[in-house]
């Protein structure tokens, strides 16, 4: 049978609908997902940052996460590489070590890279404002140490 675009559109019998707001948030359901979950959040790395750290799309990460299925042994292995994990930490055999100082550094670095795309001027303002804050705070704990 040949479909012409009236016949194909005749026979279609899914309603189109279009929403205007994304989706909510899905919260990890299984413990692989929320595993994944803790180990990306930690690191301060979102789901885009991670898919491109593995050469993949933010839909794959979010699916791992949401519908929490175990991946491949290649993915598996990509994923320890890249969280800095052991395989038996992200499969839950044995406990994560979580480090939250490190996602707060990393999240530090991160706005300080963002840095590099506000003009000259601004960039000179910015570090002159990090170099006298460092002054201020090495100057007050000097005088509170010789105290």
């Amino acid at each position: 049978m040949v479909y012409t675009v009236k016949r194909w559109e005749e026979s279609r019998q899914v309603p189109l609908t279009i929403t205007p707001e994304m989706p909510a948030k899905k919260p990890p359901k299984t413990s692989f997902g929320q595993r994944l979950f803790a180990m990306r959040t930690a690191r301060a790395l979102t789901q885009v940052d991670l898919a491109k750290a593995l050469g993949t799309t933010q839909r794959v990460i979010s699916y791992y996460e949401t519908k929490g299925e175990l991946p491949t042994p290649e993915f598996l292995v990509a994923l320890v590489g890249i969280l800095g994990v052991s395989a038996d930490e992200l499969l839950g055999i044995k406990p994560a070590k979580l480090h939250p100082e490190r996602a707060e550094k990393r999240g530090l670095w991160k706005r300080f890279q963002r840095m590099a795309s506000l003009p000259d001027r601004d960039q000179r303002a910015v570090i002159r404002l990090i170099n006298s804050l460092v002054a201020s705070n090495t100057n007050g704990r000097s005088r509170v140490e010789a105290h």
